[in-house]
């Protein structure tokens, strides 16, 4: 009988325990869960704590997923190495589990610069997992000053869910704008004027030279006093895992479009991996649920015997701010085409006659038709694009196309 381990507990497990049982109904699987929490949808730990939703429905899957998979989930333990010729998994309680094919869904960790004085500040957190967001609600009240080191995506989302429960909400950030990863410029203008209209304060181009106690001195010499502190800085991924046994390791766990790794009946899925970007053409890691999902799910089949490629990793993000909605997707080169009012945008990337990317503000549409355009790789020559640049819909397909891509008798 097989023996399966997954290390993780994410999406990207969740998908792999899916892969391996749609081929395998009898094998062993074992998950190593560092948090003591079943699956759950890390996005949504800032909509806990803005009180739309609660621990019961931030769930992944249903509170019977693992029963209903046979599947034992090994939880408040951590991996801490890997015997790839004994074929073991060391545990931080010292035991040991043997496994037929493992698969590595690690995730990321925050990235915490060194800055003087940090170990001064006595509650300081991440924003990361539904731990970090517990801790954070027990120790805030109506009267604490919260300052946000960064003005990304954790960032901006954990101000968002904290600022009408707490007395004030600062972000700073080294770059000159908020969310620098996705967004120009101009976008990213329109979105710091929304959340300061909800009470958020930012300084960037300025972020964090020291700590003293309950004050922030930035490099401008400005200083910010706070009682709470949430470090949002950047995530990197977890490899040390299989990096310390010889894998092949960039920024990510490098692995092929099966998600195998470069040993034997290890594989990689999620976070902690690369991918190629088939927007850009480049191996990147690509921190995003649906993928995480997708390649878990292909590391799985690949578990059980199977072979399942998945080759349509692009960047994208959807996400929200007290109604304003942002909508990103592939790569941001080639031909621009836009349209844009005073409260939203719409910008188009064409490139070798097909859709690369694309950068929705306040459109008030769903986007995975673009999504799936780049993902598929779509000839612009095969759809009306002139409807296409004004709104998303199936009825710029071809009625073949439309009963091959989207389903139903349109």
């Amino acid at each position: 009988m097989a023996e399966y381990v997954i290390v993780g507990n994410g999406v990207a497990a969740a998908g792999c325990i899916e892969g391996i049982r749609s081929l395998d109904s009898e094998g062993r699987i074992t998950v190593i869960s560092a948090e003591k929490h079943p699956v759950y949808c890390r996005p949504l730990i800032s909509y806990y704590l803005e009180g739309k939703t609660d621990i019961k429905r931030i769930g992944y899957r249903d509170r019977d997923f693992y029963d209903r998979m046979c599947c034992r989930v090994l939880y408040g333990v951590r991996a801490v190495g890997i015997d790839n010729e004994k074929r073991v998994v060391m545990m931080d309680d010292g035991a040991e589990l043997p496994y037929t094919a493992l698969c590595v869904a690690t995730g990321s960790s925050p990235f915490v610069p060194p800055f003087e004085g940090l170990d001064k500040v006595e509650k300081k957190f991440g924003f990361m997992t539904l731990d970090d967001a517990l801790g954070l609600e027990k120790v805030i009240d109506g009267d604490s000053r919260v300052l946000i080191v960064g003005a990304g995506l954790i960032g901006l989302k954990c101000a968002e869910g904290i600022v009408n429960r707490v007395g004030s909400v600062t972000v700073c950030d080294l770059s000159d704008r908020v969310l620098s990863s996705i967004l120009d410029t101009e976008c990213a203008a329109m979105i710091q004027s929304h959340l300061e209209k909800h009470g958020i304060t930012f300084h960037l181009n300025d972020s964090v030279s020291r700590f003293e106690s309950h004050k922030a001195v930035l490099r401008s010499g400005q200083s910010v006093d706070f009682d709470v502190l949430v470090l949002a800085v950047g995530v990197r991924a977890n490899t040390a895992i299989v990096r310390d046994i010889g894998a092949a390791v960039n920024r990510g766990i490098i692995v092929d479009e099966n998600m195998r790794t470069s040993l034997d009946g290890i594989y990689a899925a999620g976070d902690c991996s690369e991918a190629l970007d088939i927007s850009s053409g480049q191996k990147k890691v690509m921190a995003i649920l649906p993928n995480a999902y997708m390649q878990g799910y292909a590391a799985g089949i690949g578990m059980a015997g199977g072979s399942e490629v998945f080759d349509k990793a692009i960047p994208m993000n959807s996400i929200g701010f007290f109604g304003l909605h942002v909508m990103t997707a592939g790569t941001y080169e080639g031909e621009l085409y836009e349209e844009k009012t005073e409260t939203s945008v719409r910008r188009l990337y064409i490139k070798d006659s097909c859709l690369k990317g694309f950068m929705l503000v306040n459109c008030g549409e769903r986007a995975g038709i673009y999504t799936s355009m780049i993902r598929e790789r779509i000839p612009l020559s095969s759809v009306n694009f002139e409807i296409l640049k004004k709104v998303a819909t199936t009825a710029a397909f071809s009625k073949e196309i439309r009963r091959s891509k989207f389903g139903g008798s349109v």
